[in-house]
């Protein structure tokens, strides 16, 4: 494992039976980083994350957290990373209070308890199965994070939590990272993983499709344009455009959808014609991303770009 990388696979694999859940996964995750782990629900996700916990074994290919086999080295690795599991299992007759001083006794310290339910809004002294579901979550929020582990790995971690506990789980992601920490954080939510992400990873079907930074994404973002000109203007006229699609025409008004890299040839094309009027605005990043990477298209059937990796190869 490369010194800046705090979690590598290798061509992993698992299947069930006759399902494959994951099928050649090679992924990356710097130290330092919050890692964006997309993608719909069944996609593999948080089947990677238990590999990566050491509570599944792979069927084929390699795994390394922290420069251990989460597999053969378990015992030593839990103690160096806060895991969030997508289903929260919690002792239902003890209350949180309870839980943390468990906790504390596993881990020698009882680290951050303290501060982190009063910024989450932890209820210590009720049985967790009065607890409800956003409640849930933030104390297993807290026992992931309490003893300052150098990596987080959260698979969906603000399921059920209110907006102001999201936002103050963000900020307890930044000062992490910020403290040296590494995330990596599993949702399929984008919306979620724009707010904190250095980089995302898009999985489908058991496949890393993509690898890209936020930066690189919103490059992509998709533009809706709308042009008036001063008489007819034929739709051929913008499909030419490299990137230009969806174009529509209806009189002297055309419409059409452009990633950003596009947007300088179609002003260039527009330009030779006479315009009465322009509109150009931003799409959503979330459309942006179900436009490349939606389940309803893939490599095959085109889109508005080929997904690809960030550098070279498979490994991101």
């Amino acid at each position: 494992m490369s010194g800046d990388a705090v979690i590598r696979t290798s061509g992993l694999t698992k299947h069930y039976g006759r399902t494959v859940a994951l099928r050649d996964v090679d992924l990356e995750v710097r130290r330092g980083e919050v890692f964006g782990f997309l993608g719909p629900n069944g996609a593999g996700k948080t089947t990677t994350l238990r590999i990566l916990m050491g509570l599944l074994r792979p069927t084929a290919g390699k795994a390394e957290v922290l420069g251990e086999d989460p597999w053969r080295g378990a015992v030593a690795l839990h103690r160096r990373v806060g895991y969030v599991s997508g289903e929260t299992a919690l002792y239902d007759r003890l209350t949180g209070r309870q839980h943390v001083e468990l906790l504390t006794h596993l881990r020698g310290s009882a680290g951050q308890a303290r501060d982190l339910a009063g910024r989450l809004g932890v209820e210590l002294d009720r049985r967790t199965r009065e607890l409800s579901k956003g409640n849930r979550q933030k104390l297993a929020i807290l026992l992931g994070l309490m003893s300052g582990p150098e990596l987080l790995v959260l698979d969906e971690p603000t399921s059920g939590l209110d907006p102001l506990a999201q936002n103050t789980f963000h900020d307890l992601l930044r000062q992490h990272v910020a403290a040296g920490g590494s995330v990596l954080l599993s949702s399929h939510v984008l919306g979620e993983v724009e707010e904190v992400a250095d980089r995302v990873g898009v999985l489908r079907a058991g496949e890393l499709i993509a690898v890209e930074s936020l930066a690189e994404m919103r490059a992509k973002a998709l533009h809706h344009v709308r042009v008036t000109f001063d008489h007819s203007v034929p739709a051929a006229a913008l499909t030419s455009v490299p990137g230009v699609h969806d174009v529509a025409a209806e009189g002297a008004r055309l419409t059409c959808s452009a990633p950003q890299i596009a947007l300088d040839g179609l002003l260039k094309t527009v330009a030779r014609y006479g315009v009465v009027d322009f509109e150009c605005a931003e799409a959503g990043l979330e459309e942006t991303f179900l436009a490349y990477y939606g389940a309803a298209r893939d490599d095959r059937q085109g889109g508005p770009a080929s997904p690809r990796r960030e550098g070279a190869g498979r490994a991101a």
